[in-house]
């Protein structure tokens, strides 16, 4: 007998032994004892009566990333997310404020601390003025600092949100708010509740692709990209620039294509007797994971690979084949929407300029970052337009609050560097593509970049404009869990209908 006869005769034998089990008292009583009270607690709730089907999602647990079609037509076929891990400081990017230049050194308005919480900040600290020089640009005379050249000539394609503000001052919880509508873990992420809603158009390819650089995940984990209770197949899938684009995606010594193919036939056919036995969607779901790995093994590598993308386009994005970068990452995201992956999530952590270091400097660490950044961003934009595939991709730009127009003073001391603490009170988010207004800035804040006066916005206004550029009504697109309907913007949100064109 071949070894591959016996490794399925093997897996056969313990499917049978636990077909057996389950027909035993003991497990009948132990595995329905839960089941009927949740049976009984749903009656009681009223689930499975008939809702508002318009807020319900056609879901076929056998092929869960098929292609579907949203309620109402919309103008966004793609994602790109560019979240920069540690919210980069607004004030030396798009915020000018010469007022709060002449504010430069002196203490602190008693003012602006009166009732406030603030990360690190104790006792006075000195405010800051602007750690950049501006200038107008474009049409739209919108300002940007010298920090920011290249993503300068591009002004007229995006649209800035001046006055986003959060309730979250702390990294985690605030990424988890940016990203999945809640502080706490245990919700969905926004590419998951895109790929549940929409499929992706690659069935060779994740729908929900999460790439990383700096050197860290970001301070929320993986939990950011996570499918909270959403089947497990909506889970961003987490690729790297740098060697294998997946972990273990090479097939080990001693095994061959067909020997692949074979084992996962034989543990897919375990999945299918479970799935009888069960019913539980999550078993499909469980199937598909196990043949979406076997496809990746080779759609993967092969769009994963930008050696083979021409000079020029290296030259525009300053990409270095072989590095783990923010710009190779992003060129990465170019080529997953050209091939029909729906979301691309990038997170670059290091962008946190407390002034606690010269790497966490306003004037020196901050400046680097916007440099490793700058260029790819840019070519981003322009390269998907020469492609004609901005028109129907999103690319969204942000951190998860912003810094603060006063110096940190950590334990009441200012810092051995110059830097700003969280800020929720004011941050810039950009946007551009897929029908969001070009060269358009809304809102604003006052005349040192404290409070929002106009325009104000948050994370779930954000999401609601996300998933009606993708075609929902973010108030009913929802997904039951625990006896009542979810949403991604929870109870809140609002459609930025000014950004829209």
């Amino acid at each position: 007998m071949t070894r591959k006869e016996l490794y399925n005769q093997r897996l056969l034998k313990e499917a049978e032994q636990r077909v057996i089990q389950m027909h035993t008292r003991r497990h009948f009583i132990k595995e329905s004892a839960m089941g009927l009270g949740a049976l009984a607690l749903g009656a009681l709730m009223g689930c499975g009566s008939k809702g508002d089907m318009s807020s319900q999602i056609a879901f076929d647990p056998a092929h869960p990333l098929a292609p579907k079609l949203p309620p109402f037509p919309g103008k966004a076929k793609s994602i790109i997310y560019l979240h920069m891990a540690g919210a980069p400081s607004q004030l030396e990017l798009f915020d000018f404020k010469p007022e709060l230049a002449k504010m430069d050194g002196q203490l602190c308005p008693p003012s602006l601390l009166e009732g406030k919480r603030f990360a690190f900040i104790r006792g006075v600290p000195k405010m800051l003025g602007p750690q950049a020089k501006f200038a107008q640009y474009g049409q739209s005379g919108a300002w940007v600092s010298d920090n920011m050249p290249h993503l300068a000539t591009i002004v007229d394609e995006l649209s800035f949100l001046k006055a986003v503000t959060t309730d979250q001052f702390n990294h985690g919880p605030a990424q988890l708010m940016v990203h999945t509508g809640s502080a706490r873990l245990g919700r969905p992420s926004m590419g998951s509740w895109v790929t549940y809603g929409l499929g992706t158009e690659n069935q060779n390819l994740p729908g929900f692709v999460v790439l990383t650089s700096g050197g860290k995940n970001p301070d929320a984990g993986k939990s950011v990209w996570g499918s909270g209770f959403l089947p497990s197949v909506y889970q961003g899938v987490q690729c790297r620039s740098e060697g294998d684009p997946v972990l273990f995606i090479k097939d080990p010594d001693g095994m061959n294509r067909d020997l692949r193919k074979a084992s996962i036939d034989a543990i897919n056919q375990v999945n299918e007797e479970e799935y009888k036995n069960y019913n539980d969607p999550e078993i499909l779901s469980r199937i598909s994971q196990y043949e979406m790995a076997y496809k990746m093994q080779i759609s993967v590598p092969e769009v994963m690979n930008i050696n083979d993308e021409p000079q020029y386009i290296h030259d525009m994005y300053g990409t270095k084949p072989g590095q783990a970068s923010l710009a190779n990452n992003i060129l990465l995201a170019r080529k997953l929407v050209e091939k029909g992956v729906r979301f691309v999530q990038l997170f670059d952590w290091g962008w946190d300029s407390h002034g606690t270091d010269a790497s966490l400097a306003i004037d020196i660490g901050f400046i680097n970052k916007c440099r490793e950044s700058d260029k790819a961003v840019t070519a981003l934009i322009l390269d998907l337009k020469q492609r004609g595939l901005l028109d129907e991709t999103l690319v969204i730009w942000g951190g998860e609050f912003g810094r603060t127009p006063m110096m940190e003073n950590r334990e009441g001391k200012q810092n051995p560097f110059k830097g700003r603490d969280h800020h929720t009170d004011a941050f810039t988010i950009w946007m551009a593509g897929a029908g969001i207004k070009k060269g358009f800035s809304y809102g604003e804040t006052d005349e040192i970049g404290y409070s929002t006066i106009s325009g104000r916005v948050d994370p779930f206004d954000v999401q609601a404009t996300v998933l009606n550029r993708l075609g929902f009504d973010h108030e009913k697109f929802t997904y039951n869990f625990q006896g009542r309907p979810f949403r991604l913007t929870d109870v809140k949100g609002k459609v930025i209908e000014e950004v829209i064109a």
